[in-house]
């Protein structure tokens, strides 16, 4: 691990370490982390911090209730937001910004690339991004849900060389630590399989969202864009002192030795379907290969409603996911011409305004 070859690093810290008590935020965990992002930024490495806690350092300004309901939690965001942000700039000597996201954000391409050019814009000019989930305004359909897949969203946007994700454990071990003395942890992961994802379970903190099982899935994003990932445990203060030192402190994922590119990447992982294209099990999958070869006598179904420019599933009829696609048609007039009985007609009508999906805008689902 050469931390002299680290041009930007995304770190991710979660509410048990904002607000360990839920009595509003404390720096005590967080002081280590300040410190450790500092020493970083000396060494001329930039730095994106992803930090949850707006609902925990809310928490406390409202009455206690085992009932909290979808507006309260918003109330707590709008309420924690701004303790948690000053609690980070007066760790700080230098200037700090605040970019709040909804997936609703990242799966538009337009809006994506703008929180692209925001983010290096911001680093470029000596300003630490601090980006959260925009808790007060997402919805369920809008949310990513935890900020440990947000982080890897982020990661992948902002190029990043290294993903350090902080826990309240020191890693990934080969069963639950909190239950199992002999669990074993694991220095390095080098392909995240069934098995992997089988170690991890749900969410220990009471004041999180995410658990184990959510840090894999973001090491899952990440690699697959050649990001480096770790899972360390946030509490420790020496945790970033062996960092700093170019060791391991916990679990290592190694990135892919194919990273994908960007625009695959974000469809694969960021992008969610707004409708699906149902064809024939028997289609020949290797279409993708060639980009422009969907026809539409080759569709059996189309299912949603989407436009031009939305991101599509495309599957076989048993339920086998082929890959998601930049459409080129509405989902009205892709089925318009795969209903016609005239295949010349429909033909004729698909080559004059051109093909459904396109070469560069095509993942296809399957391991890289």
């Amino acid at each position: 691990m050469d931390l002299s070859q680290w041009k930007r690093v995304v770190i991710k810290v979660g509410s048990a370490l904002i607000a360990p008590h839920r009595k509003g935020c404390s720096s005590h965990y967080l002081l280590s982390i300040a410190q450790f992002i500092v020493r970083l930024r000396a060494n001329g490495v930039q730095v994106v911090l992803v930090s949850s806690g707006s609902v925990a350092a809310g928490s406390h300004l409202f009455p206690e209730t085992d009932n909290v309901d979808i507006a309260l939690k918003k109330a707590m965001a709008a309420a924690g937001q701004t303790e948690m942000m000053a609690t980070w700039d007066r760790l700080f000597d230098f200037p700090t910004a605040q970019i709040l996201l909804t997936h609703g954000d990242l799966r538009d391409r337009e809006r994506y690339v703008s929180i692209r050019e925001t983010t290096f814009t911001l680093l470029n000019n000596g300003v630490l991004p601090i980006i959260n989930e925009n808790d007060t305004v997402t919805t369920d359909d809008l949310k990513v849900g935890d900020n440990d897949n947000l982080s890897a969203m982020v990661a992948a946007s902002a190029d990043a060389d290294a993903l350090i994700i902080c826990s309240d454990v020191d890693g990934l071990y080969d069963k639950n630590p909190n239950t199992h003395d002999d669990a074993v942890l694991l220095p390095e992961v080098t392909t995240i399989d069934s098995r992997i994802f089988a170690m991890g379970g749900g969410a220990t903190s009471a004041v999180g969202t995410g658990g184990m099982k959510t840090k894999i899935e973001a090491a899952e994003k990440a690699t697959s864009h050649g990001i480096d990932t770790f899972i360390v445990n946030g509490f420790k203060a020496t945790t970033f002192n062996t960092l700093l030192e170019g060791k391991n402190p916990g679990t290592h994922f190694r990135p892919y030795a194919k990273p994908m590119q960007e625009n695959v990447h974000w469809m694969t992982h960021t992008a969610s379907e707004q409708g699906e294209v149902v064809v024939d099990n028997d289609f020949d999958t290797t279409f993708a290969l060639e980009g422009e070869q969907l026809t539409s006598d080759e569709i059996v179904e189309v299912n949603g409603n989407f436009s031009v420019g939305d991101t599509i599933l495309l599957r076989k009829d048993d339920g086998t996911r082929i890959a998601k696609a930049r459409s080129n048609y509405s989902s009205c007039l892709l089925s318009f011409i795969a209903d016609q009985d005239d295949r010349e007609f429909a033909d004729e009508f698909q080559n004059r305004t051109g093909p459904i999906i396109s070469k560069k805008n095509i993942a296809v689902l399957e391991k890289q």
